[in-house]
């Protein structure tokens, strides 16, 4: 457990320390978080370093489903995600609702995460618990502003499929014209865009 606590402060010392002596790099805490999760939560790369120098599994995940790789695909981590994917991470594994990396940074507007993850095989059409694709999530909880319009541009010219629908039969291009997504709304018509599933 010292090695997580170490891990989640930052104290890099004392994380060399605990691995030399021999630290089991997997345990985990009563929230499944082991040092790994522990350090990317609060983004701490020196300490990422160490722990994926000496082993540690970048696909491990906490209770709650967030592994190393996840975590930084939400937060906008960009070093760290770089750094899980060079270590092994599974792009495609999945969070507690069924949302891959690519879906969680598109909802949430992380451009320079979006094009990193889609020079991998990440799957671009993946649908998620709720029904939505990284497009429709960058849509839908999108604003619609500079980061979220970039997002759905680099989406779309990666292929993403503009006329899938969300669970209710609802295209990307209905959301973004009753959001007044104007610029977006351009980006998909470009991209060959329905106004209704089936059109």
């Amino acid at each position: 457990m010292r090695l997580i606590t170490a891990s989640e402060k930052g104290d890099v010392e004392a994380v060399k320390s605990l691995l030399e002596k021999g630290a089991y790099i997997h345990a985990q805490d009563n929230d499944g978080k082991c040092a790994l999760v522990a350090a990317a939560y609060n983004n701490r790369l020196e300490i990422v370093d160490l722990l994926i120098n000496a082993g540690a599994d970048v696909n491990m995940k906490d209770n709650t489903l967030q592994s190393a790789y996840l975590i930084s695909t939400s937060e906008g981590y960009t070093q760290l995600l770089k750094k899980t994917i060079k270590a092994g991470a599974d792009v495609h594994c999945t969070d507690s609702y069924n949302g891959t990396g690519l879906i969680r940074a598109a909802d949430r507007g992380h451009v320079e995460i979006i094009r990193t993850l889609l020079e991998t095989d990440i799957r671009v059409n993946h649908i998620n618990r709720i029904g939505w694709t990284a497009l429709l999530e960058a849509i839908i909880l999108g604003d619609g502003g500079a980061r979220h319009t970039e997002v759905v541009r680099l989406l779309t010219d990666f292929g993403a499929d503009v006329n899938l629908p969300d669970k209710d039969g609802v295209t990307p291009l209905a959301h973004a014209e009753s959001r007044n997504f104007t610029d977006i709304v351009k980006i998909l018509e470009n991209a060959g865009a329905k106004r209704k599933a089936g059109d």
